[in-house]
């Protein structure tokens, strides 16, 4: 969950998972997350909701490594 105390300056991330505060310095994250936005369309008991959630890099790695089909990976030529 994150939560900014300005329009545009992040205050804080929470990971919904293990309710683990991430470090944020002067708006920026400085540790790995995964956050997750869904629009969910037709067809299912969730229509027309949107949903997203946080999880820290440990949560992450609970929750993929319980997958039949493993996360498909590979290297970034370049970082941002």
């Amino acid at each position: 969950m994150q939560k900014f105390e300005k329009r545009i300056e992040l205050a804080k991330v929470v990971c919904n998972a293990c309710g683990k505060e991430l470090l944020v310095e002067n708006g920026i994250l400085k540790e790995e997350c995964v956050h997750v936005e869904h629009d969910f369309g037709f067809f299912g008991s969730k229509d027309g909701e949107s949903h997203s959630f946080d999880l820290c890099e440990a949560c992450y790695e609970k929750l993929t490594a319980g997958f039949l089909v493993p996360v498909s990976k590979w290297e970034r030529k370049e970082l941002l």
